[in-house]
């Protein structure tokens, strides 16, 4: 039995890394994928491949700061599959660096509506379709930095994952009695576009590895299948947690 088999799933960011990992992955368990992301061309290749394979998916691409595009994704997985099991709201970006000193408003409010309120616009309008089909799971992408260690120039990337984590233990006990499950996934480095764009030399690549107890960073397939099992009924009385999956950043000091 497939772990997903026949659950209807809207996975936001799927274009590229862990939400591309996480569609090819969850289609192969059985999932019927609606996929958001900006770049169409990018989302199409995904749903191209997990078709090509046998799996289930289509694409609607639009920006996930835009409420209506949270909105529409829900209606287009009712319209095409007729409801919604699970909601990964995984779309995020690195957003504004630097010294707070220097860190504009707008720069600021363009981060935490990328990483925080979309994901709230995601929950809004999935947890009532969720509920509809006698509950299921919301999942938000968080990050180890912020919880488990501090790094400089990335205040606001850290804050706005962090809010994933308090949004993700209320929503959960606000909607436990209607069995929606609502978690945070708490990834380690891993190899995607956008981890790129921080460690972006070797010196830079070799200190993110020394971070981890492992020594390395994550391929996305590696948190894939934690959200796979946040997602599945395997995660049947989780509920309101930090998932850490992070090769041992949060216990590893070594210099």
């Amino acid at each position: 039995m497939m772990l997903l088999q026949d659950k209807i799933v809207i996975i936001t960011g799927a274009s590229s890394g862990i939400g591309a990992a996480s569609a090819k992955l969850f289609a192969s368990e059985g999932a019927k994928l609606v996929l958001g992301a900006r770049g169409a061309d990018r989302l199409d290749q995904v749903v191209t491949e997990i078709t090509g394979a046998g799996g289930t998916a289509f694409a609607l691409a639009g920006d996930v700061c835009d409420e209506a595009y949270a909105k529409a994704l829900v209606n287009a997985a009712v319209g095409e599959y007729g409801g919604l099991d699970v909601g990964f709201n995984n779309a995020g970006r690195l957003g504004v660096m630097g010294a707070i000193s220097d860190i504009d408003e707008a720069g600021w409010n363009a981060t935490l509506q990328t990483n925080l309120t979309s994901a709230m616009f995601g929950a809004k309008y999935q947890i009532p379709e969720i509920t509809k089909r006698g509950g299921g799971s919301v999942i938000f992408t968080s990050t180890f930095i912020g919880h488990t260690i501090g790094l400089p120039g990335v205040t606001a990337y850290a804050a706005s994952k962090m809010g994933l984590l308090g949004m993700a233990q209320c929503l959960a006990v606000e909607h436990g009695g209607t069995n929606v499950r609502v978690n945070a996934l708490v990834p380690g480095g891993t190899d995607t576009p956008m981890a790129a764009t921080f460690a972006n030399d070797p010196e830079s690549r070799a200190m993110v590895k020394k971070f981890h107890a492992l020594g390395r960073i994550a391929d996305p397939l590696e948190i894939a299948k934690a959200a796979l099992f946040l997602a599945s009924d395997a995660s049947s009385f989780v509920t309101g947690s930090a998932m850490i999956v992070d090769g041992g950043n949060s216990i590893c000091k070594a210099a």
